[in-house]
């Protein structure tokens, strides 16, 4: 390619990365804040039992845990906004600054008590998008022989929630096999795989954090902004 000119972008606006760019003026000290979501309401929940399992890996790691109790969430857009268990997710999310989501499969898919928990996530508050920026584990059980619909879902899902997916994930077949009747997950190869995904989040999520306001700007948005700015200002000068 010989020819360098390119005319149809605003070269006010756009950015030409660096690593200098991606250096913290001022690193975070605290926890890495972590919300866990997963999808059943059952008594013996297996993605509860797994998610409590990824928080206590998580805080051995040296993160700041929360889970989230779908039981009672009413369906998205059955109530106002302001409903007091929407209101708590909500809360939490932005309080985070990664989340690990796990789901059974249930027909291929992941269930609707966890879609319910994303679809009342807005992507923008306001001027603030409570989940653009975060890191994300996902993970599933199954009832039977191990499949992967669920994670590849949540992982499209996240993608569409602006988040950073890190690479790894668990599945864990069998599900009812791999925990003990107090609720606590057997040493497996599937157990390694949980510990696995937990630490690359821990790690991914101390890296992201300082800089995620910076990698997730976009030239299309400042143009968009600036754009809008543009017509505030000559709609005053009328």
């Amino acid at each position: 390619m010989t020819e360098h000119h390119i005319p149809n972008i605003d070269s006010d606006l756009i950015d030409l990365p660096s690593s200098e760019k991606l250096a913290i003026e001022q690193q975070s000290t605290h926890k890495p804040r972590i919300l866990l979501l997963y999808g059943s309401t059952r008594e013996r929940s297996f993605s509860r039992l797994l998610t409590e399992e990824a928080a206590r890996l998580l805080e051995h790691f040296g993160a700041e845990t929360r889970i989230f109790n779908p039981s009672g969430l009413p369906l998205p857009d059955d109530v106002p906004d302001d409903h007091p268990m929407v209101k708590e997710l909500r809360d939490l999310v932005l309080w985070s600054e990664g989340m690990v989501w796990c789901s059974p499969e249930r027909h291929g898919a992941m269930t609707g008590v966890f879609k319910s928990q994303i679809d009342w996530i807005p992507l923008s508050m306001g001027a603030v998008r409570p989940t653009q920026g975060k890191t994300l584990a996902v993970m599933q059980v199954c009832g039977g022989s191990q499949s992967f619909n669920v994670v590849n879902q949540l992982r499209v899902l996240g993608r569409w929630m602006r988040m950073f997916t890190i690479p790894n994930q668990s599945s864990v077949p069998k599900a009812y096999l791999e925990f003990e009747e107090a609720g606590r997950m057997k040493p497996s190869s599937y157990y390694d795989r949980v510990v696995d995904v937990m630490e690359e989040l821990v790690k991914f999520t101390l890296l992201l954090r300082d800089r995620s306001d910076y990698l997730v700007d976009r030239y299309s948005e400042r143009k968009e902004s600036a754009e809008e700015l543009s017509k505030r200002v000559n709609q005053r000068s009328i």
